[in-house]
């Protein structure tokens, strides 16, 4: 299964018509990603009925945020909520831990919307004590890179929180997939889904061709 991160409302559209599985809608591609405005949700919304998970983030950098950044977060949620099928967010304590107390007070006030940790669990000073807090906490999802840059560089590890944790979480493979690397990634580690941005060029657009292509690929395993 293939989830596509769209970062304008064109791009997930056109990922939503060339192969993808499920939409992670935000914004600010340089940033790493951040929280999109409700209208950008709303006209993807009115064009796909695939899934749409929303990322919260509302700011690039680190991912230990103020009382007023989480009070945004919260906000955000609260205002997302109706459109949304998911969140994507994460949230860490200044030791590196992953911040349970909060993140778990965001799963509360998203339900029944499932929600995802994003990558900030590969920021954790401890991986697998960062999934299992996440599963504490409520997450249904993890997208991880395995504590690497990219997900051909870690895995090993991701492979690992598969087979530990895949039973209780479900663990996303992403950080750089392509249609290059998009079978090793997934017949290494077993994850049931791949993350990709699927950007091939300059800026921030999703790539139809390339979506095509790691669909391909995927449906071919």
């Amino acid at each position: 299964m293939l989830e596509i991160a769209a970062f304008t409302a064109p791009s997930a559209i056109t990922a939503s018509r060339t192969g993808a599985s499920r939409i992670e809608l935000c914004t600010s591609y340089s940033l790493g990603g951040t929280t999109p405005p409700l209208s950008t949700l709303s006209l993807v919304r009115s064009a796909t009925h695939l899934p749409i998970t929303v990322m919260i983030r509302p700011r690039g950098g680190d991912f230990v945020y103020t009382a007023s950044e989480y009070a945004v977060m919260e906000s955000e949620i609260d205002s997302l909520k109706g459109l949304a099928d998911g969140f994507v967010f994460g949230i860490l304590d200044t030791e590196g831990r992953v911040d349970e107390e909060r993140c778990t007070r965001l799963v509360r006030l998203a339900e029944p919307r499932a929600c995802t940790f994003h990558r900030a669990i590969d920021d954790a000073r401890d991986l697998q004590g960062g999934v299992e807090a996440a599963v504490r906490c409520g997450f249904k999802r993890v997208l991880t890179s395995g504590g690497e840059k990219s997900a051909v560089e870690g895995l090993e590890r991701i492979r690992g929180l598969q087979e530990v944790f895949g039973g209780r979480i479900e663990i996303i493979a992403g950080g750089g997939v392509r249609s290059g690397n998009v079978a090793v990634v997934k017949g290494m580690t077993g994850v049931p889904w791949v993350h990709s941005a699927a950007v091939t060029g300059e800026g921030e657009e999703v790539d139809g061709d390339e979506v095509r292509r790691i669909s391909g690929v995927l449906e071919g395993i």
